[in-house]
């Protein structure tokens, strides 16, 4: 079997090194072509992006080809449009055993897209029936369930092929900038476990960068002790995402808050990072800013060292995904039925998340040492989180000082006193 992305990440992570990885899509194959070239040429550890457009993640891949007709801008890469052809062209040469690549799209109906992958073939991609509805669509949730189970076991034939394809899921990234590590563990979990079931046996489970180091390092250990005892027979690896949110407007800010993930990955044991760049507050970036931060972060991770987590903290936040994993897979033998489900109880409720299938009971802040705590948890079956004294307070002004508190972190002169430190919302 040709080795695919998972056993490539893992290689690595076996030598002692952390895969780097960009956020890249353009629409133009020569363009696409040469920002995949740059990424495999970088002096670092690197797979490759390929980020399709908005049209494409919406399925209305004719708007793609009138665009592309015409020459208008596009916010990525169309592959539909573009088709297998096209696209195994732009990929010849540049994707190969030592540089696999990913297709990133955001689409909670990804089917017409995991076809064309499957007819290059490029045999990793990324999403999930949750983690790509919720946020990004108003597509009821048992829709794109059953959208996403036809495609991943589809995906997932690509074994007969010769190919280990490879999924991961986005749950952990799930608006996390105000969601308490815990809630997208869980996430992150259950949508690998749901992969699992339609056939897939190389995933990687995400999680977010959010405000606190020592709490992601223990949401981090408490992932992979979850995924180790719900994925067996799968090769799994941890991938971790420099922060989310409202990014540092600052370059220095900015440097600072992608140093910080990548020692935090390192430390953590994730075996890949996505990468911002410090153009991220203002545009998108350029190949050059992507090679440039890729190389920063690769620097960083080399001088930092694995790290033990604080063991309340772990136990903590491991309890707590653990009592939503178990209760949502006490629902139905089927993973999918048994998210639907869940989110309709609200054992699954995501803090400010408006999409129409969120119950929407749940609420969150952050703590005077800058962890994401919860201030309600509505109907999910959690015990003793939330603390004595808080309140569900949400206000515009919170709400704007929690989106921003991050970024108002990083900005911050380092010779001050005056950081911010606590929000309530």
């Amino acid at each position: 079997m040709t080795p695919g992305f998972g056993q490539v990440v893992r290689t690595a992570q076996a030598r002692g090194q952390l895969v780097v990885q960009p956020r890249m899509g353009m629409p133009v194959q020569a363009d696409m072509r040469a920002g995949l070239l740059a990424t495999k040429q970088a002096s670092a550890v690197t797979v490759g992006t390929i980020t399709l457009d908005s049209y494409t993640r919406v399925g209305d891949h004719t708007a793609a080809r009138r665009a592309l007709s015409i020459g208008s801008s596009l916010n990525g890469y169309p592959v539909v449009a573009h088709g297998a052809d096209t696209t195994r062209w732009m990929l010849s040469g540049v994707w190969d055993d030592t540089f696999p690549v990913q297709v990133r799209h955001g689409s909670a109906d990804p089917r017409s897209i995991f076809t064309t992958l499957a007819a290059v073939p490029i045999d990793a991609t990324e999403g999930g029936p949750v983690s790509y509805c919720l946020p990004y669509s108003r597509m009821p949730l048992r829709e794109s369930i059953r959208n996403w189970t036809e495609a991943s076991r589809s995906f997932a034939q690509l074994q007969a092929v010769g190919l280990q394809p490879h999924m991961e899921t986005f749950g952990g990234c799930m608006l996390g900038q105000l969601c308490p590590p815990s809630l997208l563990v869980a996430i992150s979990a259950l949508e690998a476990i749901f992969f699992r079931q339609q056939g897939l046996r190389s995933i990687s489970l995400s999680y977010a960068q959010q405000t606190n180091t020592a709490q992601d390092e223990a949401a981090i250990a408490a992932l992979r002790d979850i995924a180790a005892a719900h994925l067996p027979d799968v090769d799994w690896h941890i991938v971790l995402y420099a922060y989310m949110g409202v990014y540092p407007r600052t370059l220095r800010g900015a440097q600072l808050l992608l140093d910080e993930a990548a020692k935090l990955a390192v430390r953590a044991g994730a075996a890949r990072l996505i990468v911002k760049t410090a153009a991220e507050a203002h545009r998108i970036p350029t190949v050059q800013e992507n090679v440039t931060a890729l190389e920063a972060a690769a620097r960083t991770a080399r001088q930092e060292r694995r790290h033990t987590p604080s063991r309340v903290a772990r136990e903590q936040i491991h309890t707590e995904a653990t009592e939503l994993v178990n209760a949502v897979l006490d629902l139905d033998e089927d993973v999918g039925c048994a998210l639907s489900l869940a989110f309709e109880r609200g054992y699954l409720d995501i803090p400010y998340c408006l999409h129409p299938d969120n119950v929407g009971r749940t609420r969150s802040y952050i703590d005077t040492d800058g962890c994401l705590q919860w201030s309600t948890t509505g109907s999910m079956p959690v015990t003793r989180v939330v603390r004595s004294g808080t309140t569900a307070r949400l206000t515009s002004a919170g709400l704007l000082s929690a989106l921003s508190y991050v970024a108002d972190k990083f900005d911050w002169p380092t010779d001050t006193a005056d950081h911010p430190t606590k929000t309530e919302h």
